[in-house]
């Protein structure tokens, strides 16, 4: 076992000149440069005063310095809590108070968001906050990213750094990743050192990852498919990372063309709108030159079987498909290069070694062959537990250390997996995660609405949208426009309702349960009979 400290350190004496991070801006860093400034970062923090234990908020897009921060977290002892980039403020604030992070790493501003104005509005709500470090020209009683890195240059005293390292153990908590919950609040997901070490390892193991490759990182890395799958599976192997930023279809191939991309990651909708643009290229005779690809993984939401074969046909790459959830590190299942066509398009594929999994019933006893009920997992991966819910853990992980997915799958006598639908009422729109309950709670804010209602339907380019389904107020009369503008700018841009439709009344079991399968029902038939018209903000989120 290792902590993700003693990874880096390991790769760069294997391979100190090899490219770590090779950044679209120009920035190159080699292994040797990327633990350098890994050092320099650590011991600036520690000059800071940032405890073993300490959480560290790290809220930033995919740009090299969040790389240094992530393993100088790691490497003083401290807890990584990533934070998604499109926060509003109140969910900033929420994140920041639950994990009682001590250290916030930032920009200051991404995407037209003005991360410094954020932050200075509940800064004084935080009183566990003690520092700002931002990359940019950072506010008030804030550090610059550099600057604390210049600090911890001059930082040297004997055995500081060594001696914090050597205290750190593979089953330390490191992270802290926020998944939400049916409740509307999100959930702190605690993963030790070892968790996401021997994850990274094995997913980039069934890629046959080596040193040569060179991964495109769209995936955000405040998200496990970044950070542990993408950024610690690279590193495990010496392999280069190319961080991007924002997706867009034609500048990810580009990038591929530009570095000779080897290994590409994405959600089923990144795949949609890559093979689109590829094949419209091959057809006006401008086709981007993909022949480095080699493999990648598709993961996040479910896989439509057309694109999974055009990816491996007209891309020629050679994908795995991989299932997991936050709470299991987050891999469980991958399909492998040498599985067939069917199982490889069909299905999620069978369970890493050193991880169980089962399909149970609602009493939580496993089922036969073939049968469905919910997927649970058991092995190194099961997170540590939900920070400071000890409750909620134990509705996730029972005594015997399984732990249950919400989601409801089959698997067949040579243990490969095929998820039939969600327990819960979840839904993956782009690759995030969505929960009805958080938007639901916010809208019953909106002073017109007297009860809400929010399923997902399926989106040819998100993979799922939210629908809101609501009652007005008596005598308020709603125009659904003002429902999107409501949230736009306030929650999350892949929360926000699509389609908004008005109802006189929500259907009901006899014991007050809103009945979601039957909302989805009048979804569809709405949507087939094309009576259900999508919706964007008309002022930018």
């Amino acid at each position: 076992m290792r902590t993700l400290s003693q990874v880096l350190r390991d790769t760069t004496e294997k391979f100190p000149q090899r490219n770590a991070i090779l950044d679209p801006s120009g920035t190159t860093l080699t292994y040797k440069q990327l633990d350098s400034k890994v050092d320099q970062l650590a011991r600036g923090m520690l000059e800071l005063g940032v405890a073993k234990g300490d959480k560290v908020g790290l809220w930033m897009p995919n740009i090299p310095e969040w790389v240094v921060a992530y393993y100088a977290i790691a490497r003083v002892g401290a807890v990584v809590v990533p934070m998604n980039t499109r926060y509003k403020t109140h969910e900033v604030e929420y994140i920041l108070n639950n994990s009682e992070a001590t250290t916030l790493f930032a920009v200051d501003a991404f995407a037209g968001i003005d991360y410094l104005t954020m932050i200075g509005e509940i800064r004084g709500n935080l009183p566990n906050l003690k520092h700002v470090i931002v990359v940019g020209q950072p506010g008030q009683h804030m550090h610059r990213f550099e600057s604390v890195s210049e600090r911890g240059s001059s930082f040297l005293k004997d055995g500081v750094l060594a001696e914090r390292e050597a205290s750190c153990d593979p089953m330390d908590n490191v992270f802290i990743l926020y998944t939400s919950g049916t409740t509307g609040n999100p959930k702190g997901a605690m993963l030790s050192h070892h968790n996401i070490a021997k994850n990274a390892e094995q997913v980039t193991e069934v890629l046959h990852t080596e040193q040569q490759d060179v991964f495109l990182l769209a995936v955000p890395f405040f998200h496990c498919f970044g950070c542990v799958m993408g950024i610690a599976g690279a590193i495990t192997w010496g392999a280069a990372m190319v961080p991007m930023q924002i997706f867009k279809p034609v500048d990810a191939l580009k990038l591929v063309e530009r570095f000779g991309i080897s290994v590409l990651y994405g959600v089923p909708t990144m795949f949609v709108l890559e093979l689109e643009e590829y094949r419209k290229g091959k057809a006006d005779g401008s086709a981007y030159d993909v022949s480095t690809l080699r493999t990648g993984i598709m993961a996040g939401a479910p896989c439509p079987v057309e694109v999974m074969r055009g990816t491996m046909e007209d891309m020629h790459c050679n994908v795995s498909i991989a299932y997991g959830l936050t709470e299991a590190s987050p891999v469980i299942t991958m399909t492998r290069f040498d599985d067939s066509v069917a199982r490889r398009v069909e299905t999620v594929g069978r369970a890493l070694s050193g991880i169980e999994v089962k399909i149970a019933d609602e009493d939580r006893k496993p089922l036969a062959t073939g049968e469905m009920g919910e997927l649970a997992c058991r092995g190194y991966n099961v997170m540590m537990g939900y920070f400071q819910m000890p409750d909620k853990t134990a509705e996730s992980i029972d005594a015997d250390g399984w732990l249950y997915s919400g989601d409801l799958a089959t698997m067949d006598a040579d243990g490969y997996v095929q998820i039939v639908g969600r327990k819960k009422d979840m839904l993956i729109c782009g690759g995030f995660n969505v929960y009805p309950a958080e938007i639901e709670e916010y809208l019953f804010t909106h002073p017109k609405v007297q009860n809400v209602s929010v399923i997902g339907m399926p989106d040819s380019v998100m993979g799922e949208v939210a629908v809101a389904y609501i009652i007005p107020r008596e005598g308020q009369t709603i125009d659904p426009q003002e429902i999107v503008d409501y949230c736009a700018g306030e929650i999350a841009n892949f929360k926000v309702p699509r389609y908004v439709e008005l109802i006189r009344e929500l259907p009901m079991t006899q014991s007050g349960k809103i009945q979601k399968f039957r909302l989805r029902e009048i979804a569809k038939a709405s949507m087939d009979a094309g009576q259900m018209k999508q919706i964007r903000p008309s002022r930018t989120s």
